[in-house]
């Protein structure tokens, strides 16, 4: 399977992924949302954004970001809020 047969991943977003050291599915699951977006982050898009990290965390889980449960996304943006101010 391709990155970009995940649900919110197009491929501008695989390309990221890719050059962030994500190469497949069971590797972006395997390391979750949290260190992917850390890794584009840190590699390709400094100013990647919540809605990317919502995409991220929704391929991980196999749905699309608008099916984020209401709780996970409040972890999400939580969780960007304090790496953005670091």
């Amino acid at each position: 399977m391709e990155l970009t047969e995940l649900p919110n991943i197009g491929p501008v977003l695989a390309e990221n992924l890719r050059r962030a050291g994500i190469e497949t599915p069971e590797e972006l699951r395997g390391i979750g949302e949290y260190e992917a977006f850390l890794r584009v982050r840190a590699r390709v898009d400094g100013g990647a954004c919540l809605h990317q990290l919502e995409a991220i965390a929704g391929a991980a889980a196999g749905v699309k970001k608008s099916a984020l449960p209401p709780e996970k996304k409040a972890e999400l943006k939580v969780w960007f809020r304090t790496i953005k101010n670091t």
